[in-house]
């Protein structure tokens, strides 16, 4: 698990300021913490955890040299100027449950004989967060043409400790011939 070092925060700091001066702002709430904790934390650490982890991720944020657990809660980022406004950090106590999203990654979909209709690559669900699950990886090849992949079909998902938030029939994505996908978007 990743551990990042963070500060506290002087909310009457103007958060344009702590961006300029290279810091991105954010926040701690949930689990054991009786109030929300303001936060900064370098921009490069906060570039690199944008880059490689997802809303719902778990790691490990260092405060005053306490370490709290947590998972990525929301993030926020101005596309037009490449900046992150803000990252929300949800505390995790281990005999708590917490809402989270799974994200459903898809790999070799590039030699597939056909086209994949995207409906749900994410998941929410409920667990413990020694059982949260991050992602799972769906590998694409050899999956036939007219294939139908539901939320029930994976594996993963097939756990007593995980409560999902969708129903197992739910559609997770569909493969389908190029030719009819072609004439369906010229219609």
């Amino acid at each position: 698990m990743d551990v990042i070092t963070v500060q506290k925060r002087d909310i009457g700091a103007k958060t344009k300021y702590l961006r300029r001066s290279g810091f991105v702002p954010g926040n701690i709430f949930g689990g054991t913490l009786q109030e929300s904790i303001p936060i900064q934390m370098d921009e490069t650490a906060a570039r690199k955890l944008i880059r490689l982890k997802r809303e719902g991720s778990k790691l490990q944020l260092v405060l005053d040299g306490q370490i709290i657990p947590v998972q990525i809660k929301e993030k926020t980022q101005n596309t037009l100027n490449n900046e992150i406004v803000h990252i929300s950090f949800q505390a995790l106590s281990a005999d708590q449950k917490v809402n989270s999203i799974i994200h459903i990654m898809l790999k070799n979909e590039d030699v597939l004989a056909g086209t994949v209709e995207k409906m749900m690559l994410e998941i929410p669900y409920a667990s413990l967060p020694a059982d949260m699950i991050d992602t799972v990886t769906i590998n694409l090849e050899g999956v036939p043409v007219g294939s139908v992949l539901t939320v029930g079909d994976i594996s993963e998902f097939q756990n007593e400790k995980i409560n999902l938030q969708v129903d197992a029939d739910s559609i997770i994505l569909r493969i389908h011939d190029e030719k009819r996908a072609a004439a369906q978007t010229q219609e």
